[in-house]
């Protein structure tokens, strides 16, 4: 069993920052590749931030230069600093990643999702 467990989501101002973490746990080999989306309820699901087993990073062009991915492999947790926060940014924000969980699996995993709300 592999599990993704996500904190760090609330309510904040406009301007203001969050990070939010995911960590996985259970029967892990390795993880691949990483990522957060986001959904708001006027909205499809959107990629936010991707990050492979080395260190390339992806991110959603409304979201470069304020949010930052990066991943603590020792601990199988990843993380997603945002920084000056916008309404729009509004959404419940869910994890994934590509978990190798025994030899003869691998498979995507995704988290519970957390509500980041983001308004005056």
């Amino acid at each position: 069993q592999v599990q993704l467990v996500v904190s760090g989501g609330g309510l904040v101002q406009p301007g203001g920052s969050l990070r939010l973490s995911c960590a996985a746990s259970g029967s892990i080999f390795s993880i691949n590749a990483m990522g957060w989306y986001r959904q708001a309820p006027w909205a499809e699901r959107e990629l936010v931030a991707a990050i492979t087993s080395g260190t390339s990073t992806n991110y959603a062009d409304s979201v470069k230069g304020r949010f930052t991915i990066s991943r603590d492999n020792a601990k199988n947790t990843m993380y997603l600093q945002m920084n000056s926060l916008k309404p729009e940014d509004t959404a419940v924000y869910y994890c994934t990643m590509n978990v190798r969980s025994s030899w003869n699996r691998l498979r995507d995993y995704w988290g519970q999702g957390t509500q980041v709300t983001v308004s005056s």
